[in-house]
This record gives C-alpha cells, structure tokens and sequence, in this order.
C-alpha cells in the first residue's frame, strides 16, 4: 500500500467529519451545544461512541501487542477489563445520580459545593494536567506509527505530522464540540469496531481457519492464559491486584474525568444516562475480548510467516505496538490495510477530540465560569471560548513534540505513569466527600495534600519491594486516594450539621 494512497485515504476521511461537522454546528455553535449537547443525546449514540473514546489508539495497536510480549502478559489484560467493569457499574449507580441531581456543567462543582473553592480549583487543575499529558501520549503513540509508515516517505518531519493531525481535529471540533463528537465518535467506533473484526477475518482467511476454528486455534495456544494467581506478593499480573487496580482506575480516570462523564451528563435525564453506562459496559468487555483474541492470531500468523517484531529506531529492543501495523500495512492485501487505516485513525482521533473539548469544557466552566446563567448564549464568550480551545491543541502540540524529543519508550512510559498518580487525589476527594459527611476540609490545606499524595505514593512504588516484598501495579492508585483521603480527614473538622451532597 503506498504512502501516497494512505495520504489521500487521510484527507477524505477528515474531509468526512468536516462535512457532518458543518452540517451540525449550523443547528447551533453556543457554548450550551459545545459544553452539554444541549442536553439531547440519545443514549445509545452516547454508549456506542464512548467506545472509540475509552479504547484510543493505544488500545487499538498496543493491547494486540502485548498477548505476545517477552513478560508472557498473554491475555491477563482481561483481568484489568473486568475490574473496569465493576468501575463502571459503581459510576453508573453511585456518581452519575449525583451529577445530574445537582445539574452539573463540569464535575467538579460538585467539589466546590462540598469542600469550597480552593478543592474545587485544585480538583480541575489536577484533571487538566492529567488529561492533556495522558491524551498527548495517546497521540503521541498513534501518530509515530503513521510517521512511521506514511510521512517519512515524503520527508515530512514529525512536528508537521503533529501540528497537521491537531489542526484537522480543531477545525472539526471548535464550532459546536460535545454536539458534534457525539455524531462523530459514534462513526468512528463504527470505523474502529469494523476494522477489527474485518482484519480478523482477513489472517483467519490467510491462516484457513474459519470463525470456529479461530477460536478454538486462540484458546489451545500459548497466548490465551486469563488468569494469574501465583505469587501474590511479586507479581504485576496476580487476579487481585488486576481486579483492584482495573475497578479503582476506572472510577478515578473515567469517573472523576470530564472526559468521559461529559458525554455522560449530555443525556436527557439520569435513566438514560444509566442505561448509556450499562450498554457500554457489556460492549466494552466485549470489544477487549476480541481485541486480545487479534493479538494471538498476530502472534500465530507472524510465526507461520517468518515476521519479526518490528524493533525501535533508537533502542533496537522489540517493538510489540508495532506488529499489528506491521502485518496490516506490510504483510496483508490493501483492503486490510485500508481497514486497519481507518480503525486506527478513528481510535485516535476519537479519543483527541473528545479530551480536546473536555478541556476547553473544563477550563471555561471551572475557570472562566461559562456556565453561569446567561453566559452559555453570550457572544463574547462563544468567542472567548474559540481561543481557548485553540490553546489547548497548541499545548498539546507542544507536549507531544516533548515527549518525542526523549526519544525513549521507558521514559515515556515513565511520564505517561506519573500521569495517572494525579487521579489518585480526585479520588481521595470524592471518596471524602460522600463517605465522610459529617465533617468539614480545611480547603486552604487540599492543594498542599493533593501534592504531598502522589510524592508519597511515588516513594512507596519505588521502596515497597524493599521494604515489604510487594510490587505494586495499577491498584497503587489505591494507595493515593488513600493518602489524599487520610490527609483531608486529620486536617478536617466536626460539622454540626450533616452535608446532604
């Protein structure tokens, strides 16, 4: 498949989602439409494209690639899935009747009404840090696979491959935001869902096993292991500490993100919200089932093909995020490299332009305060609001060349961590608020504790080995909350009178 064919393919995909963006925003571009949807999506358009926005392109190239990783991860990602699950059923029955009972624009007015105004700014800043480094990576990622096989064949340097992709996910989103994306990521996880279960078809066909066949090939392997409970103590990979991490992780980084949650509060009322939530997590679970199934039929066709794993440019170690589009770009007919184009576009790009309007949301409610009543309608603020959503896709342009400069997975990945230790505080937060209602945060105190938090749980990660023979994994998030948690509660006072929030 040439580069040339690829490039095209680019542009009518994105000349695609201009045209439907157009089309919406002349039904209206306030910030009401750009911040809520006007309160109007229909459930089920929000639960099948929050699917594209949960997986990203990280998922859709990496988690293929990691059945076959030297660690022998196999499918204990699965492990992880299943605790998102139980994450998302928590959200869907604890968090988002709160949301809507108090009517929120942005998520953490509910932090302001509770602890006061110093929480409520620190719990957006600690979503904007986050959110902007995490979102950054994920581009990042997809965007040195398309560099990899498209740009550095017209010599087009990494930058411009950035500030192109960024620049076309602007002009499609800064009109009508939340509005259009609902339309959008609802095309795009069509895009993104097809794609692999077309390209599954494809090295089944090349492998002459049918659908039946396939699966009974994937479960007889040496890829298909689910569950791990040996070593307890040591291992990443135990069920508990999988289960744990999964469900803790989702509702931090999924409940507690105005990412995701935006999309929810976009519903008419919380019954359909619910409803949203409960579908999406059946086709989740699903969807990662048949992705992990991908990767070992990756891994089988590879080794009947004599195909490597692709190594790293700088390093020289094996590369397993790049098999997939290895084998789909360099090994298949065009039709599957076509079909794994367009999937891995969509993941993309439909996780950037919902993080991008999730922080324009967050910004212009929680700092400009565009959600007040009469500002939705006003002018200057639609205005005001082009701008910052301008800033933000030049911030992420900025933090994508960073993390390309250090031209180092382990450091990247390294940062990409640190970014998820910020979550552990909001969950601190939120889990002091509703448990603990009959007392009173010292606010002046949340910023300094929301800081000390994740420099402690950073220093257990690094000596717990050590120190009591424990490694940690995703349920270290567990820890930070709890720090936050535990400073909030001995800074904190006895109310007279219960908090009914």
């Amino acid at each position: 498949m040439s580069s040339s064919t690829i490039l095209i393919f680019i542009f009518v995909y994105f000349g695609i989602l201009l045209l439907i963006s157009q089309v919406i925003s002349r039904k209206g571009n306030d910030n009401d439409s750009f911040f809520k949807a006007n309160k109007n999506s229909k459930w089920y358009l929000v639960a099948f494209g929050m699917i594209g926005t949960a997986l990203s392109g990280v998922t859709f190239i990496s988690v293929p690639g990691e059945v076959g990783s030297p660690n022998g991860e196999q499918f204990k990602y699965f492990q992880f899935v299943l605790g998102n699950a139980i994450g998302f059923i928590i959200i869907a029955k604890v968090l988002l009747p709160l949301y809507y009972r108090m009517n929120l624009t942005s998520i953490y007015s509910y932090i302001e009404q509770r602890m006061g105004v110093f929480s409520y700014k620190t719990a957006a800043t600690i979503f904007l840090v986050s959110r902007t480094i995490s979102s950054a990576f994920r581009l990042y990622l997809v965007v040195i696979v398309l560099q990899r096989y498209v740009f550095d064949f017209y010599s087009i340097p990494f930058p411009v491959t950035v500030f192109l992709a960024l620049t076309l996910i602007f002009l499609y989103t800064y009109k009508s935001g939340l509005k259009t994306i609902i339309i959008t990521d609802t095309l795009q996880t069509f895009f993104l869902v097809s794609s692999v279960l077309i390209t599954i078809y494809f090295i089944c066909d090349s492998l002459n096993l049918t659908v039946i066949e396939s699966i009974t090939t994937v479960r007889e392997s040496d890829y298909s292991r689910i569950f791990f409970f040996d070593d307890f103590m040591t291992s990443k990979y135990h069920f508990v500490k999988q289960i744990l991490g999964g469900m803790f992780v989702t509702i931090a980084m999924v409940g507690l993100d105005q990412d995701l949650m935006q999309k929810n509060l976009s519903c008419k009322n919380i019954g359909d919200a619910q409803k949203n939530m409960f579908t999406f997590t059946g086709i989740f679970v699903l969807i990662n089932i048949i992705f992990l199934s991908l990767g070992a039929l990756l891994y089988i066709y590879a080794e009947k093909n004599g195909i490597s794993i692709p190594l790293d440019e700088v390093t020289g170690r094996p590369r397993t995020d790049l098999l997939f589009p290895e084998i789909a770009l360099n090994h298949l007919a065009i039709i599957p490299a076509f079909i794994f184009l367009l999937g891995i576009i969509a993941a993309t790009f439909a996780t950037t332009d919902s993080a991008l309007t999730a922080l324009t949301t967050s910004f212009c409610v929680d700092f400009m305060g565009m959600d007040k009543t009469g500002n939705l309608a006003n002018s200057n603020n639609v205005k005001k609001r082009h701008w910052i959503h301008l800033g933000f896709s030049f911030l992420l342009f900025l933090v994508v060349i960073i993390l390309n400069s250090f031209n180092d997975a382990s450091v990247v990945a390294l940062i990409f961590r640190a970014a998820s230790y910020t979550y552990g505080p909001l969950l601190g937060l939120y889990a002091f608020g509703l448990l603990q209602k009959s007392r009173l945060v010292t606010d002046r105190l949340i910023p300094i504790i929301c800081l000390l938090s994740p420099l402690a749980t950073y220093f257990l990660s690094e000596y717990s080995g050590v120190l009591f023979g424990y490694t940690f994994d995703n349920e270290l998030i567990i820890i930070n909350g709890l720090f936050t948690y535990i400073g909030i509660y001995f800074t904190s006072t006895k109310s007279v009178h219960k908090i009914n929030f």
